[in-house]
């Protein structure tokens, strides 16, 4: 009887994951869909502690101590955490998190590799795969989360290509010297490749910086949702197999639709070869264009007086924590006649659709918000554009110049509208530490300040006009 409600309860959780996925795809039901899929996830661990039968000596779980002495204090710290943490500094804790699964994932396979006899081959090949991808996602995650918070800085390595394909050769000869059962004392080799995982996941994300971040976010957790995936397999665990299988195929899905958004080859994201070159590729030092600034009632009256008017939202929206703001200034357009849009690019902020949960938690209309080709379809016919804090999503450089490190990057095609007002706090380069000549074109004003502030001031003006 137990384990019929056990599996009925996997079932149920298995369902929820993929309704609560489905659901994840439109923002309205985004909020719902994951407290489905969160409520199934409750269920199916409350089954597994209180109806798991051992198969070997027949008895439930019982070192409750422990199990509930974990799950209190990991909901007491994932609360705190997701609760106190600011828009800007969500990727990192996205990454974060991911790392932590990456981990679970591979010490599961650790814990399955040292228990009591030799395991078949198919359960050692998954054990191999399990701890080997987990590490990866791991070290990667973790690296990637101390880039994002500044404490790391990209790293181009020489010859890191090559070092790259190294690592592989020596972790698919370990593995297959111990799922083969090749060797006497397999627990060195089995060590050993867990140490080359844990130096390549590394040298993986190490050079990579700038606008490309966001497609290794989506790379590592898709490994990470195949480590569970493999968890799941060792454990006989459906619910565990189901919910590794949907992240790492959604992840695999966003990752490809990133590279697509990048103009890079999965194959190049995996070998490292792109981002560290930027350096190389950039050449020497552009001589920076003069520029204009224009004063914010002149920035007032030229959006009020607008019939189109599309905002472009960036890293320093999130910054300033501005996206309510912008919806207010959006509104009061509105009201005045004008048609407001945002120009959404897929890779702008930090991670996959950063701007999208910013402005979703302002209430902007998900209608409002046009994908980057739909954007560019109706760019000409914009009479002004408002960019906040974007600066390599618009940079021209992208099309016009083959040196820069993100040439064959699609942009935001910003310089075909009538009139172009970016707001920086300074002059100062993005993320990817690239000039941008956008900034000194005819069509373009400067509006310096912070996006909160400069969107407030915005906002007192159109009152009065």
């Amino acid at each position: 009887m137990s384990q019929s409600l056990l599996l009925l309860s996997y079932l149920i959780g298995s369902i929820t994951f993929i309704l609560g996925l489905r659901m994840l795809s439109k923002p309205e039901s985004a909020r719902r869909g994951n407290m489905i899929a969160a409520a199934g996830m409750s269920i199916a661990i409350l089954a597994t502690i209180f109806l798991y039968i051992n198969p070997e000596n027949h008895e439930h779980l019982h070192n409750y101590l422990w199990i509930f002495g974990g799950l209190i204090v990991g909901t007491i710290l994932g609360t705190y955490a997701a609760r106190t943490v600011k828009m800007t500094a969500m990727p990192e804790m996205v990454s974060l998190f991911n790392g932590m699964g990456g981990a679970c994932a591979m010490l599961i396979s650790v814990v399955e590799f040292q228990s009591d006899g030799v395991p078949p081959l198919i359960k050692m090949l998954v054990i191999v795969l399990g701890a080997m991808i987990g590490t990866v996602s791991f070290v990667g995650s973790m690296i990637a989360w101390g880039k994002l918070n500044g404490r790391i800085k990209d790293r181009t390595i020489p010859g890191a290509q090559i070092i790259n394909f190294i690592l592989f050769a020596g972790i698919a000869t370990l593995a297959i010297l111990v799922v083969g059962g090749y060797v006497e004392a397999p627990a060195y080799y089995f060590y050993g490749l867990l140490m080359l995982a844990a130096i390549y996941g590394a040298l993986f994300v190490m050079p990579i910086g700038g606008a490309d971040m966001p497609v290794v976010i989506s790379l590592l957790n898709s490994f990470t949702g195949v480590a569970a995936a493999f968890g799941g397999f060792l454990y006989n665990n459906p619910v565990m197999l189901t919910g590794g299988i949907l992240v790492g195929s959604a992840g695999t899905i966003l990752t490809m639709l990133m590279c697509k958004a990048m103009n890079r080859s999965l194959k190049n994201v995996l070998i490292g070869s792109f981002g560290g070159q930027k350096a190389a590729a950039a050449g020497a030092p552009k001589e920076k264009g003069t520029y204009k600034e224009i004063p914010i009632n002149d920035a007032a009256v030229l959006m009020a007086y607008a019939q189109k008017v599309m905002i472009v939202p960036g890293y320093g929206l999130a910054v300033a924590q501005a996206q309510h703001t912008c919806h207010q200034l959006e509104t009061m357009l509105a009201e005045k006649g004008v048609e407001v849009y945002y120009g959404i690019h897929p890779v702008a902020g930090r991670m996959p659709g950063h701007m999208n949960v910013l402005l979703a938690e302002a209430n902007v209309p998900y209608e409002k918000l046009l994908e980057m080709e739909d954007a560019n379809d109706l760019m000409s016919s914009i009479n002004v554009v408002l960019i906040l804090g974007a600066n390599d999503v618009v940079n021209p450089a992208a099309k016009d110049n083959p040196a820069s490190p993100i040439y064959g990057m699609p942009i935001l095609e910003v310089e075909k509208a009538e009139h172009v007002i970016v707001n920086k706090r300074s002059m100062n380069r993005g993320y990817a530490d690239i000039e941008n000549d956008l900034f000194s074109r005819p069509k373009t004003s400067m509006l310096f300040g912070d996006a909160k502030s400069v969107l407030a001031d915005l906002i007192a003006e159109l009152k009065l006009l």
